[in-house]
């Protein structure tokens, strides 16, 4: 009977052998997931924990920002009530209304004088609890409107009341204006009609301290004031008093969070809110609600600023505190800007969320890619086997064999460097074979063209005789020219022979290239030769001095330009250079804009009796006598050459030649 648990197992076996093939590539894909895992999760936290510190930093960064466009607005309406107290204490109506009550003239004057003042309210203020008083030297109240949500409501002098207050008789005394937030009395308050609306009463608040910062809250006023002077001849009758009652007055508070866009402000009167938009959990204004006892015993008892989180009415915000001072530096209360942190701690668990959902994605693909990676690390290992093969094979003299490259990474890198070394032998061998074969051939040109220079002057010199002295017939006399001409070829053979064969010493002395070049084109562009060439010198200013055979270097220089000319019968220019490159080295191209040199004749230039020119217009020599010069000076020699574009030769040289003496005479092509 076949077990179905068996089937499974089977399966689920096969399944796992063709997807992890090898017995160590399930502990790579294993290996790799872990440490994404604790690569993807210490990630996650590090960058879970950057963004959280960016966020409060940010948000902590914004609130200060907040709190200094609040105190902006602030100071501004401080001072736009200063300006109209002076422009109403500086008013000669006002002043002459003011001398006349005190002289006792009543009747239509007060009235003219209330009539004005009305006049001058209305234009002043649009909204909010504003009063226009004047009082004496006492504080008595001798006119004025109180402005109370647009409401026009004239103050009458009341007997019962006064409405003297420090800054007033400061400004008095002092004969000076003076503007700031101050705590107005309930006392003063009944003067002006506004006892009732400054009224808040101290709610029940958590986290706040046990007792009142100041005893007053709840009945006395917060007002921004400012008391000026009303002289006559220098000496003070009284004052025109300005202020603002902030309590239950939400039009500065709102306007801030309006058009500095602030999400919540409030002005403290001690530690209780009298002017907010910061709301309850009911909706409401959270008018007489009050500071916590943390954020108070820094910004009242301390006179700090506190900026961070913290409980504002019910929850939590990102908050700044700064504390308000009276015209005598003590602190009455605060101004405070805040964003609810709840919307950052939305923002933030969203983010948090995300970053997990992205690590754990990236969690399992990178399981999923590991499997073929895994396979993929087992591949070099054939590479590296197919690299030992070869290299048995060079080991055993053949050195044609090439690793094959079908990976990257450091087992490709090892097969390149591998081949490249083999190319580098490969080539230093080839170069070893030419100078031997180089040497073989100079020793053997030495003695052909010592044996053949004897009979060769011999057959001129008869020769020569014979086209002089016998009365030979015209055809006689042409094929004597013919053998004079033919054996004069053949000494110009056996001369190059000697030249590629004989010991040459180095006599290196610094030189100056581009002085040798520019003498050298001088003379050598007067021969007939060159009368259709135009030589151009790009030569470089900076050229150091260089070790060389001025006279070798000279039959190099010449050598490429007879070549170069022969190369366009019709004319051209030919183009030398010379450049200070690679540092310590000299550089010298000589270009010509000939037919060019066919690629498969390029290996074989510098080869002895290899030549591209016509039978009988060339030895063969001449570009292996160069290769010898340059070789002997320490210097290596390339050409580059298109079909139909031209030729060109490069020469570099060493600045430096450092041969020593004992051995420049051993620098030929052929050993002594």
């Amino acid at each position: 009977m076949i077990n179905r648990s068996d089937i499974r197992t089977n399966g689920f076996l096969r399944f796992y052998k063709q997807i992890f093939p090898a017995p160590f590539q399930f502990t790579l894909v294993v290996a790799f997931s872990l440490v994404a895992a604790l690569s993807f999760g210490a990630g996650a936290w590090v960058i879970s924990r950057t963004i959280d510190q960016y966020l409060i930093t940010s948000m902590t960064e914004r609130v200060s920002r907040d709190m200094r466009l609040a105190q902006a607005f602030y100071a501004d309406h401080l001072k736009w009530i200063e300006d109209t107290t002076a422009r109403l204490a500086n008013d000669s109506q006002v002043l002459s209304f003011f001398q006349a009550d005190l002289t006792g003239k009543k009747g239509q004057t007060t009235s003219d004088f209330q009539t004005y003042l009305s006049t001058q309210m209305r234009g002043l203020f649009d909204q909010g609890n504003h009063v226009v008083v004047v009082v004496d030297q006492d504080g008595k109240v001798k006119g004025g409107f109180l402005l109370e949500e647009r409401n026009l409501i004239v103050l009458e002098q009341d007997p019962a009341y006064s409405f003297s207050l420090p800054i007033v008789q400061k400004a008095i005394e002092e004969q000076q204006i003076f503007s700031a937030t101050e705590i107005i009395p309930e006392e003063a308050l009944l003067s002006v009609g506004l006892a009732e609306k400054a009224h808040i009463p101290i709610l029940d608040t958590p986290r706040a301290a046990p007792q009142p910062f100041d005893p007053r809250e709840g009945s006395a006023g917060l007002a921004l004031v400012s008391a000026a002077p009303l002289l006559e001849k220098g000496q003070p009758l009284g004052a025109v008093v300005v202020f603002h009652l902030i309590n239950n007055d939400f039009t500065l508070v709102d306007r801030i969070k309006t058009v500095a866009g602030v999400d919540t402000v409030t002005i403290f009167l001690g530690d209780q809110r009298v002017s907010t938009n910061v709301l309850t959990e009911q909706g409401k204004r959270a008018i007489g609600t009050r500071l916590s006892a943390e954020v108070g015993e820094v910004v009242l008892y301390k006179g700090e600023s506190f900026v961070g989180p913290a409980f504002v009415v019910n929850q939590n915000y990102i908050t700044r505190y700064d504390p308000i001072y009276d015209h005598q530096g003590n602190i009455v209360g605060i101004l405070y800007v805040g964003a609810s942190q709840e919307r950052f701690m939305r923002l933030l668990t969203a983010f948090n969320r995300q970053v997990g959902l992205i690590a754990l994605v990236s969690l399992l693909t990178t399981f999923i890619l590991a499997i073929p990676v895994a396979g993929y690390i087992t591949r070099p290992l054939g590479e590296l086997r197919k690299l030992v093969q070869t290299s048995q094979k060079v080991s055993q003299g053949d050195l044609s064999a090439r690793a094959p490259i079908n990976v990257g990474g450091e087992v490709g890198l090892v097969a390149s460097s591998f081949n490249t070394m083999l190319d580098t032998l490969q080539s230093t061998q080839d170069k070893l074979i030419q100078s031997e074969k180089l040497a073989s051939l100079g020793q053997l040109a030495a003695g052909v063209a010592h044996e053949l220079n004897n009979p060769l002057a011999t057959i001129l010199l008869y020769a020569d005789i014979l086209h002089r002295e016998a009365a030979l017939d015209p055809q006689h006399k042409a094929d004597l020219e013919t053998i004079i001409n033919e054996t004069l070829r053949c000494k110009q053979i056996v001369s190059g022979l000697l030249n590629f064969a004989r010991q040459t010493q180095v006599n290196a002395q610094p030189t100056s290239l581009n002085d040798l070049i520019q003498e050298l084109i001088e003379i050598e562009k007067r021969h007939p030769q060159y009368e259709k060439i135009l030589f151009n010198l790009e030569l470089d200013k900076s050229l150091p001095l260089a070790e060389l055979d001025a006279a070798q270097l000279r039959e190099v220089l010449l050598n490429l330009i007879h070549n170069a000319a022969d190369a366009m019968p019709d004319g051209g220019k030919i183009t030398i250079r010379t450049a200070a490159k690679p540092p310590g080295s000299i550089t010298i191209e000589v270009e010509d804009e000939g037919k060019g040199i066919p690629q498969e004749h390029l290996s074989k230039l510098f080869t002895p009796f290899f030549t591209t020119k016509p039978v009988g217009k060339g030895t063969g020599l001449g570009l292996a006598i160069i290769y010898g010069i340059v070789k002997m000076h320490r210097g290596q020699i390339s050409v580059r050459s298109e079909v139909g574009r031209g030729t060109t030769f490069i020469i570099s040289l060493p600045v430096k030649l450092n041969l020593p003496r004992e051995h420049q005479a051993e620098e030929g092509l052929i050993g002594g």
